[in-house]
């Protein structure tokens, strides 16, 4: 590392754009861990963005099988290039177990209780995002079910309570929805998608090095005041 870098003392604030069903979100998400963990004199503050991978689900959420046709045309097809997302999550130590995905579900309340834990604290917020992940994707559970949402929010130390009575009204749905928008107005149509300072978009689930690569650059440009 350099010795811009070393000596950085400012916070570098990551947005990462992504959903909470997106399984390479949530091997983005374990990159971007281990990426941090070689930069151990960056520090970084990770604010989880929302986004829609599909809007138009239900808000009880769809069949899986029948979601599962309707956007690869088949079971079979998912199957292959599920089997491509499971062999990148196990060297991420992720335990994908696609079978036991019964619903595709509808993130947009999923999005809201990430939302309000970001003002709680990132490292709230950090929590419940990697909880929903390992829900979802590694016991199959219905991560659109209020019942589902609640006991996250208090198994992350919110106040499950306030979180159950917010669920049920409309609070922060246009506000999840505005961000959402902004994202696509920005060209983000895919995610994951890691923002640096407000400066620098690295695209998809790239692995460690890349993501390193890019916080250390744009790291030492602001310690210069150049841009990355």
């Amino acid at each position: 590392m350099s010795e811009a870098a070393e000596l950085h003392t400012e916070k570098l604030q990551i947005d990462v754009v992504s959903d909470v069903m997106c399984p390479w979100c949530y091997i983005g998400q374990k990159r971007l861990e281990k990426a941090m963990a070689t930069l151990p004199k960056v520090p970084v503050e990770i604010r989880w963005r929302p986004f829609q991978l599909d809007p138009t689900l239900p808000a009880g959420g769809k069949d899986r099988k029948t979601y599962l046709s309707e956007k690869f045309g088949g079971e079979e097809q998912a199957q292959s290039i599920y089997a491509n997302i499971k062999t990148a999550g196990n060297a991420e130590d992720i335990e994908f177990d696609f079978e036991a995905i019964a619903v595709s579900p509808n993130t947009l309340d999923a999005h809201r209780l990430i939302r309000w834990a970001g003002a709680l604290g990132y490292d709230v917020q950090d929590k419940v995002v990697r909880r929903l992940f390992a829900l979802f994707f590694e016991q199959g559970i219905n991560i659109g079910q209020h019942t589902v949402l609640i006991d996250v929010a208090r198994d992350c130390g919110m106040d499950a309570s306030i979180v159950e009575s917010l669920l049920v009204t409309d609070a922060d749905v246009e506000a999840v929805k505005s961000e959402i928008a902004t994202a696509n107005r920005m060209g983000i149509n895919g995610v994951p998608c890691f923002v640096i300072d407000n400066k620098y978009a690295v695209m998809g689930a790239q692995d460690p090095g890349a993501l390193a690569d890019a916080i250390r650059k744009v790291s030492e440009a602001k310690l210069s005041g150049e841009t990355p």
